[in-house]
């Protein structure tokens, strides 16, 4: 099943083998420190420069702030500071400023958050509100159009995580340039960089966060472009780095990086076009859609980034369909990287009016600007087998031959009862199977999961036993008298599988603690 097909480019991408020739460059030979005077300080700052320079141009920026970030969440700290401080600044003066900080209610969750955090923080006392999106995911230019007078800061996006929606950047402006609106505008461009067109200097926009590891370089590097003229208030200060705007030692491996992606997108012959990807995407939806019977695709293709399906299947979880996927070596996400700890609903796909069971249950498969046709084709036949392995029967009444005849069997000579289940990393798995030649290896992931790789831990094969049929067996279990390890994708099922074990009178239960997923490929 190796390798890996990774279709998360969204949460994060690999780096472009370039990006680490030139990070490890700058960590050996150019190594020196950009504000240092000596010849090694001005290698490393003719860098920084260099990167710099083919930022602006490849996203049309000449003029304007373009400094170097830890990410964009930095940038959007920076950019709501400047245009909160400058609005606290206004009103304090009797100028006219809107009461509103308006956003788009599918924001990434660090637009919001930063919004209130800010607004609270400086006292600023304007109100917080979303801007709706209709069921196409783009903003309602309607309402837009009402709210803009009274708008202090606009917030939204290029592309959206989520779904790839692309915004009517175009028409925003229109709106607020209609309705002679003084809002600042920020505009999450994380999504955009590499996928979409970008000419900042002629746009509306005010500024510009980027994201550096959703497009081939390292994470903790980022960017933000701020319009000539435009509010700017350092959120770092300190030894004056990047001309004053943010200061901190340059993270001159990461810009090196970034600059490597930046010289890739200049040059044009390293990435995919926008033509290719949709071909690519088109693929896999139509490999999706045989596997799948009544999948939804939740945006329309027409306005979304051609590297991004999000889809539901009725009658499946969203968590079954991310197990699924792991067992045959696809890596999928359900939405955003940082929220993917929370048991919710997509905030995105419930602001597009989709019933909430159909949020729920959603998938997002991302791909970046370097795919080909070989992964297209190898993500595809994944997708079949997939399918095949949902077809895969439950296991059989008795999983294991020759149970044992006795409960709470004894720990060998020399080693503890097992008292609570015990985890097991994948170093002392080794140890605990050459101690215990008898020991039970069973796989508590569902038998469609098992029938897309029954993996072999040391050698040994291992028996299906889902978690979600644990409770049939479990005559059977409270009877085997041998070692028990269970095992799962993550750990949380195996350690639940033998949290059961225990309480059924077992002594010697182990399970693999961080599942499959940490062993070595």
């Amino acid at each position: 099943m190796h390798p890996e097909i990774y279709l998360d480019a969204n949460a994060t991408s690999p780096v472009l083998p370039a990006a680490v020739a030139a990070a490890q460059a700058a960590l050996s030979a150019c190594f020196g420190n950009p504000g240092s005077s000596h010849a090694a300080g001005l290698r490393a700052r003719a860098l920084l420069d260099d990167a710099r320079s083919r930022a602006r141009r490849v996203l049309k920026a000449a003029s304007g702030r373009l400094l170097f970030t830890s990410g964009a969440t930095e940038g959007i700290q920076t950019a709501v500071l400047s245009a909160l401080c400058a609005a606290r600044e206004r009103r304090a003066a009797g100028l006219p400023c809107g009461d509103l900080l308006l956003y788009g209610a599918t924001e990434h969750k660090a637009v919001p958050e930063s919004l209130a955090h800010w607004n609270a923080l400086l006292g600023t006392g304007l109100t917080l509100q979303a801007l709706a999106v209709g069921a196409d995911g783009r903003h309602c230019l309607d309402q837009l159009r009402a709210l803009a007078p009274r708008t202090a800061f606009l917030c939204t996006m290029a592309a959206n995580n989520e779904t790839g929606i692309v915004s009517d950047l175009d028409g925003i402006a229109g709106v607020l340039e209609d309705t002679g609106s003084g809002a600042l505008w920020m505009v999450d461009c994380v999504q955009a960089l590499g996928k979409l067109a970008l000419d900042l200097e002629r746009s509306r926009i005010d500024y510009a966060p980027f994201s550096g590891h959703k497009l081939y370089a390292p994470k903790g590097i980022g960017m933000l472009w701020v319009r000539a003229g435009a509010p700017y208030t350092a959120l770092m200060c300190g030894g004056g780095q990047e001309g004053g705007q943010r200061s901190g030692t340059e993270n001159t491996a990461g810009i090196a990086a970034l600059g490597a992606v930046l010289r890739a997108l200049e040059e044009g012959a390293t990435f995919r076009n926008r033509a290719q990807l949709a071909a690519m995407r088109d693929r896999l939806a139509a490999s999706l859609r045989a596997a799948f019977t009544g999948i939804e695709f939740n945006a329309p293709f027409e306005h979304a980034l051609p590297t991004t399906l999000n889809f539901s299947v009725p009658g499946r979880s969203g968590k079954a369909l991310l197990d699924l996927f792991d067992a045959a070596g696809m890596r999928v996400s359900a939405g955003a990287a940082c929220s993917a700890a929370k048991a919710a609903p997509s905030h995105v796909l419930l602001a597009m009016g989709l019933p909430a069971a159909r949020c729920a249950n959603a998938v997002r498969m991302s791909f970046g600007p370097l795919a080909d046709d070989a992964f297209i084709d190898a993500a595809c036949a994944r997708i079949a087998r997939c399918a095949q392995a949902l077809l895969a029967p439950p296991p059989a009444a008795c999983p294991v031959p020759g149970a044992g005849a006795r409960a709470g069997a004894a720990a060998p000579a020399g080693e503890p009862a097992c008292h609570a289940p015990c985890e097991l990393d994948a170093q002392a798995l080794g140890h605990f199977l050459d101690r215990h030649p008898d020991a039970l290896l069973i796989d508590v992931r569902e038998a469609c999961e098992h029938a897309l790789g029954a993996p072999r831990l040391h050698g040994r094969a291992a028996y299906s036993l889902p978690l979600s049929r644990l409770a049939q067996h479990a005559p059977w279990l409270g009877r085997e008298a041998r070692p028990l390890v269970f095992f799962c994708r993550s750990g949380k099922r195996s350690a639940e599988a033998a949290r059961i074990a225990r309480e059924l009178g077992h002594a010697n239960v182990r399970h693999l603690a961080g599942g499959l997923a940490l062993l070595a490929p």
